[in-house]
């Protein structure tokens, strides 16, 4: 079963079009949420301790922005996670 992705994201993000280009790509189903209001960017900044967006959550599970999925691809990593694997990368 695939994973379910949810990115955090801002109309104005150049590394969030990159980081759903980069999904897109993937061919991976994905939950995109605004988080351009105060309420929403506060919960991120305690749960992933970012402020910055986007902010990708796989299977629940947050694995950082862009650059940090960009490098689970680079690794191979990503397409376990993207297929629903158990295998959660450190943080």
């Amino acid at each position: 079963m695939a994973a379910h992705v949810k990115i955090f994201t801002t109309d104005w993000c150049g590394y969030c079009f990159a980081a759903l280009r980069l999904l897109k790509q993937k061919g991976v189903a994905y939950e995109q949420l605004d988080s351009d209001d105060v309420r929403t960017r506060r919960w991120l900044r305690d749960v992933t301790g970012q402020s910055t967006v986007p902010q990708i959550f796989i299977d629940g599970n947050s694995v950082g922005g862009y650059s940090d999925i960009r490098e689970l691809d680079r690794r191979g990593v990503l397409d376990r996670l993207l297929a629903g694997s158990d295998d959660h990368p450190p943080h």
